[in-house]
């Protein structure tokens, strides 16, 4: 999203607002709705709880004038003295921890919130059960807040796009790149937000999925996120950048989506009908409303020939099944699109209808917040010693080591008695938190980290992450030959990819790797990299430098960042932490970043995107990560073959002699019934316990032909295991969902023939049949 600019418009939406107090005030106005002390107020239907949630949304309406409705289509909805209504702010930030945005004022009692890894370091744990009790810990010092009226309750987050290109500057804020990893945190994420413990369909707070769909461009050589028009097909539609959003909508039963700016195939996606009233709305059975990102209205208006008139775009938005605009347009022109009959009140109506309906789920409409369920949080409950340390848990998890040599890591606690920490990270705060970030309750720096541990000596090597200078190397050097070990901490920042900024390159920025060679040279014990970034960076050099032994990538880890390093470097935790992409090296630059397509096209030497269809070189693959231990994997329990009857099933042409096929009305049937357990036994031969994530990859028979992924995650799980021990994990596999794929029409199918299961070094055949 990004910070409304149109000053004008926001001038005339407050003269609006000011035009709406000459109404009747009702004295003592509390700032909440339905304040119980005030009898006139609960006179109104929309103020009894006893009544369903659809007549207080009813009664609510019918009491408005079309200009007090207006004026609530808009993110900073104004207040309605007359019927008690304060203003509300909607919109909130909270993608790993309570965020600056509008709506939420840090100060006072609440001067900060825990501050979580970036998603796409939590998603490298494969850890679901973390996803959620982070979104739980976000939603209660969220909820805590609103009771002190330092924020609302309807927070724009979590970020699900698929992380198609390493150069996108916003991919730091989702889950990665597979389709299956990113549906999964979105579903535990938001259910951990949201959390409907109350009962039928309250919410703790409204949760948003955004931003739907294909939107992976935000600024690259010119071509911004505002004018770009991305052609996409059906076919990597359906299983490749709309499977988070539906599961957001039918798994985490999510109450809000946020369209893009973008165009897909021309159309504006907040102005297109099959997208949120067809999909989102109807066939996914949204219960909640839908927001555009903000000033997404004036900028197709402004950017594309789409709408001719201000008015146009109006009726463009509403009548596809947008309800709200972040941003002042709908303010501004609704009124004018009625009287010209471009759109009516009804319509006006609708839209109301699905917010009140979130409102009032969220307890907005019940009176004082400190006596409803939830009431009791405050600011006790922020910042609190668990969600510190669940914090610091989910950056030791997400942690990825990405290379070992001579098992040089964890550093001996006897031998290692000075480290050199050095680099332009070596003493991050503001960086390790990354974007959309709220303030934290403190920060622990990769120096403090490592100084519970060992004596600390320190050279910045750079004086920023830029590192456009080579003139502090010496200096790095000098300290480098000190120290039992050197500690190197590299990478990006907001600097170099950030909402509004994608990157051009893949590599280190300025002299980084400069610095890195010649540290290690200097070092007379063991030098390990620690790289922080939300994309994938190439450290070739790195990989194959022997003077380089270890190497961590820590994402951007959260307030308690330099804890968890240190933890990991010094074993007092197990790495477990996997690759949620495909880091690709610095040729990859060479494919336009605009190129949506997901399947590689030999013809025109385009090598395909994500580890389920990229044909080319790596750096490090999807799912990579090593631990100190040594594990093994086994099927233990695996079917040995699924047939389908061949009634239930529609026959396609495909490649070669395999058997395509699709299931016709009854698959929900079908599939059901061919649900299947598989179990995996997990040797840990190591001498260290490990809690690692299981990945369970599929292949098709014709893996990487006929629009067919190369191989794509089927399942995974979370395991600990202690020294010399033997765990099971179990991964339910729909073959329907998870051994399919999307033909080029966008219907998902199946091909007859021998699939591959794998985990690790194991393999198991699947053969799957038709049956007569």
């Amino acid at each position: 999203m990004a910070k409304a600019s149109f000053c004008s418009h926001w001038i005339l939406l407050l003269l609006l607002e000011v035009a709406l107090l000459t109404h009747q005030v009702v004295a003592g106005q509390a700032p909440y709705a339905c304040d119980q002390r005030n009898a006139t107020l609960l006179q109104f239907g929309f103020c009894n709880t006893r009544l369903p949630t659809s007549t207080r949304v009813e009664d609510l309406i019918s009491r408005m004038t079309l200009q007090e409705k207006i004026i609530q289509l808009v993110n900073n909805a104004a207040g309605i003295p007359r019927l008690g209504l304060p203003r509300y702010e909607w919109w909130q930030e909270a993608l790993h921890g309570v965020a600056v945005s509008p709506g939420v004022k840090f100060g006072g009692k609440f001067p900060g919130a825990t501050s979580f890894p970036m998603p796409i370091l939590t998603a490298a744990s494969f850890d679901v059960s973390l996803f959620l009790k982070i979104g739980q810990a976000v939603s209660t010092e969220a909820r805590a807040m609103h009771n002190y009226q330092r924020a609302g309750l309807t927070y724009w987050s979590p970020n699900v796009n698929i992380y198609r290109d390493p150069r996108w500057g916003r991919g730091q804020e989702t889950p990665g790149e597979d389709p299956l990893l990113s549906s999964k945190y979105a579903t535990f994420y938001v259910r951990g937000l949201q959390d409907t413990n109350l009962g039928g369909d309250k919410l703790k707070v409204s949760a948003c999925c955004k931003h739907m769909t294909a939107y992976d461009v935000d600024n690259w050589k010119g071509t911004t996120r505002f004018k770009f028009n991305a052609i996409v097909t059906q076919q990597d539609l359906s299983d490749t950048y709309n499977p988070p959003f539906q599961s957001c909508v039918e798994d985490a039963k999510v109450s809000s989506v946020m369209c893009s700016y973008n165009r897909v195939n021309g159309v504006p996606t907040c102005a297109d009908y099959n997208l949120l009233s067809a999909t989102v709305r109807s066939s996914w059975n949204l219960n909640g409303y839908i927001v555009s990102d903000c000033d997404s209205l004036q900028t197709f208006f402004d950017n594309t020939n789409y709408a001719k008139t201000a008015e146009d775009v109006v009726a463009d938005a509403l009548l596809a099944g947008l309800n709200l605009d972040c941003g002042p347009f709908l303010a501004i022109h609704t009124q004018s699109a009625i009287t010209n009959g471009k759109i009516t009140e009804a319509n006006v109506n609708q839209a109301l209808r699905y917010l009140y309906n979130v409102q009032m789920r969220l307890g907005l409409y019940d009176g004082n917040p400190r006596s409803q369920p939830y009431g009791n949080l405050g600011p006790q409950s922020v910042c609190t010693g668990e969600n510190q340390q669940l914090a610091l848990d989910a950056a030791k998890e997400g942690i990825v080591l990405l290379k070992n040599n001579g098992n040089v890591l964890p550093f001996s606690k006897s031998n290692i008695r000075t480290v050199a920490a050095i680099g332009p990270h070596a003493k991050a705060t503001r960086a390790m938190i990354g974007n959309y970030q709220g303030i934290p309750c403190k920060y622990t720096t990769p120096h403090d980290g490592l100084s519970a541990y060992a004596r600390v000596v320190y050279s910045a090597g750079c004086s920023d992450v830029a590192c456009y200078s080579d003139s502090l190397i010496g200096s790095a050097v000098s300290t480098a030959s000190q120290a039992d070990a050197v500690v190197l901490f590299v990478g990006l920042d907001l600097n170099q990819e950030a909402e509004g900024k994608d990157r051009t390159s893949l590599l280190l920025p300025g002299k980084q790797q400069e610095l890195v060679t010649e540290v290690t040279k200097a070092a007379k014990g063991p030098a390990v990299l620690v790289i922080f970034s939300g994309g994938s960076v190439d450290v070739s050099f790195a990989k194959y430098n022997n003077k380089v032994q270890g190497i961590l990538w820590a994402g951007y880890p959260g307030e308690a960042g330099g804890a968890a390093i240190a933890q990991v470097l010094f074993g007092d935790h197990n790495p477990g932490g996997r690759l949620p992409v495909t880091w690709y090296p610095e040729s990859f630059t060479g494919i336009t970043m605009l190129d949506m397509n997901m399947r590689p096209d030999a013809s025109r030497g385009y090598p395909g995107r994500t580890y389920r269809f990229y044909t080319g070189q790596s750096v490090y693959n999807f799912g990579y990560g090593k631990t100190y231990s040594k594990l093994s994997h086994k099927f233990k329990e695996a079917p040995l073959s699924l047939g389908f009857p061949e009634a239930a099933a529609v026959k396609r042409s495909c490649d070669g002699n395999l058997t395509c096929f699709h299931l016709n009305a009854h698959d929900e049937i079908t599939c059901s019934t061919l649900t299947s357990k598989v179990r995996i036994l997990v040797h840990n031969k190591g001498d260290r316990p490990s809690n690692r994530a299981v990945l369970l990859y599929s292949s098709p028979p014709n893996a990487g032909r006929d629009g067919a992924p190369i191989r794509q995650l089927a399942g995974f799980g979370k395991v600990s295991v202690a020294p010399g021990a033997v765990e099971n994990v179990e991964i339910e596999i729909d073959p329907c969902k998870h051994l399919s794929h999307a033909g080029a029409n966008g219907v998902r199918i199946l091909h007859g023939g021998i699939h591959t299961l794998a985990v690790g070094n194991a393999r198991h055949p699947l053969p799957i049949l038709l049956q007569s």
